[in-house]
């Protein structure tokens, strides 16, 4: 009988888990964490560059909810890696990026050993939640149950365990093949009582929603409905109140829907950390003001960090559900579906011309797909999307152009997000300047045969950095690198391509045509060079 190896060990923990997928470029230094992938059940996926596993890792989770998980070499493999799990970290998508390490003897001498870095643990301190390094076999367990914890008890992000040469190959210990479930405990029913009492004395509440309530749409619209109060839905919060009257699907940084959250009589917070990237994105240095502030969050660290009138730790499907139940009499109707209204005509004219238009394109992109998964990039649609669109499902609108802002995010994001729901259309937005961070992981799409269409926003350049430049007179440079010829890169690829002009009406007609490939593709939009409002 062949004794089982640290490396064997961490697959089958791994599985026992719940792991499905592994997103990873086998090294030299990984050998021993692959010699029990083979028979696993287990997928792989292979990117072209680490950050690229980072990032599917990232779409996975966001997609179905469970972990992403990569393998990475030591040193450059893990240092490749920390973009994404600083994206991760910056939007709290549960992610486990699992390394070597130099053998246990060499560590901290410097003597210039293969991919060796003076301190890789300390490293990923530095981003990830929990770092663990397996000195011993008999560590392996307690590793993966402290990486695990955060995404099922409290908020989630990205996670990281090492595991030195010598110890991947030596005997594993005998442990625990199966994880214990773990759950958030229930929001504390005495803090619910005082929230819910608060709530039905106030005459205009406002719910402000983010990422953190994404799985609580249902309880959401209850809420909502009960205490007719609009819901303005951060970046990640989008497609949680898709064509509710009470719905604001805009950013908390436009000055109508500041007002409106400055006109309330009590706020509700519900899983936003609140940060300026989606209530200062004009970096204003202030947030609207809110009265009577009630912030509900998984994490008790995040509540401190603005002050509030009460704060509830607790996942906000458990509490929504509960404030709904502690809320005496009937539905209220205090004109909520009015304010709403107002602000969203407001909000929508606020925008401007350009990005309206823009708009109207992803208007047409969901009506033509519904029910996508719509994976963006930091590209000038996706911004025009952050600021004001109404996406039709759940957790399917999410990009890298808030928190971390990590450009390149969407190629490799929409292919992780394609494993996870296999039977949901993925779309990716991404620029012809941000394509080109990443491009080559198309390549995976193809190994994997995954029917992304890769939607290009091509405008020959960084057009909204060159904007922001020109905005404040400063001279534009190194904003117009050339793109590649995108048609004959998707022949090289083996795709199909496509180029229509930015007509919602045509964009919709070709990813309806894209979709039927059952295959990637390139939908290529082409941005003439000098038109209105995209200099």
């Amino acid at each position: 009988m062949t004794t089982e190896t640290v490396g064997q060990a961490l697959v089958t923990r791994l599985k026992s888990r719940g792991v499905d997928c592994v997103f990873g470029i086998p090294g030299v230094h990984t050998v021993e964490l692959y010699r029990g992938l083979a028979n696993s059940g287990i997928r792989h996926v292979t990117p072209r560059h680490e950050q690229g596993a980072g990032f599917m890792a990232d779409g996975y989770a966001r997609a179905c909810g469970r972990p992403g998980v990569a393998f990475v070499i030591t040193g450059p493999g893990l240092t490749n890696t920390l973009t994404a799990m600083a994206q991760a970290r910056a939007d709290s998508v549960p992610m486990l990026v699992v390394s070597g390490v130099n053998a246990s003897a060499t560590l901290g001498l410097q003597h210039g050993h293969l991919h060796e870095l003076p301190d890789q643990h300390a490293l990923a301190k530095t981003v990830a939640l929990t770092s663990q390094h397996v000195a011993r076999p008999a560590e392996l367990d307690d590793a993966l149950t402290v990486a695990f914890a955060p995404f099922a008890i409290g908020r989630p992000g990205p996670t990281h365990v090492q595991i030195p040469l010598d110890v991947a190959g030596a005997a594993a210990d005998a442990g625990a093949t199966t994880a214990e479930a773990c759950t958030p405990p229930p929001p504390d029913p005495e803090l619910i009582a005082r929230a819910a009492s608060q709530l039905a004395q106030a005459d205009r509440v406002v719910i402000l929603a983010g990422g953190g309530a994404k799985n609580a749409s249902a309880e959401l619209r209850a809420l909502a409905e009960h205490l007719d109060a609009p819901v303005v839905q951060t970046v990640n919060a989008r497609g949680l109140m898709h064509g509710h009257a009470l719905s604001v699907p805009a950013s908390p940084s436009l000055k109508a829907v500041r007002a409106l959250i400055e006109d309330a009589d009590c706020v509700l917070a519900l899983g936003t950390e609140l940060g300026p990237t989606d209530y200062d994105m004009y970096a204003t240095g202030q947030m609207a003001a809110m009265r009577n502030l009630i912030r509900i969050d998984i994490c008790p660290h995040q509540l401190a960090r603005h002050p509030a009138a009460l704060t509830i730790p607790g996942q906000a499907q458990a509490a929504a559900a509960a404030l709904r139940s502690a809320l005496p009499g009937q539905p209220r109707d205090t004109g909520g579906a009015a304010r709403a209204e107002t602000t969203r005509a407001a909000a929508f004219e606020e925008i401007g011309p350009a990005y309206r238009r823009q708009v109207e394109v992803l208007n047409a992109m969901r009506d033509a797909v519904p029910d996508a998964l719509m994976v963006g990039d930091s590209t000038q649609p996706i911004y025009a999307g952050n600021l004001y669109y109404d996406h039709d499902r759940p957790g399917g609108w999410f990009n890298a152009a808030t928190g971390y802002g990590a450009l390149g995010y969407g190629i490799p994001a929409a292919i992780g997000a394609a494993i996870a729901a296999p039977d949901s259309p993925v779309i990716c937005i991404t620029g012809d300047g941000g394509a080109q961070f990443s491009l080559p992981e198309v390549m995976a799409a193809v190994d994997e045969n995954l029917p992304v269409t890769f939607v290009i926003w091509n405008n020959r350049g960084y057009g909204e950095i060159a904007s922001a430049m020109e905005e404040v007179e400063v001279p534009v440079v190194g904003c117009d690198p050339t793109p590649p010829d995108f048609a004959a890169t998707a022949r090289s690829f083996g795709i199909a391509h496509v180029r229509v002009p930015q007509e919602p009406e045509a964009i919709a007609t070709a990813l309806t045509r894209a979709r039927a490939l059952n295959a990637p593709s390139f939908l290529e939009i082409d941005i003439p060079a000098a038109a209105p409002g995209q200099e």
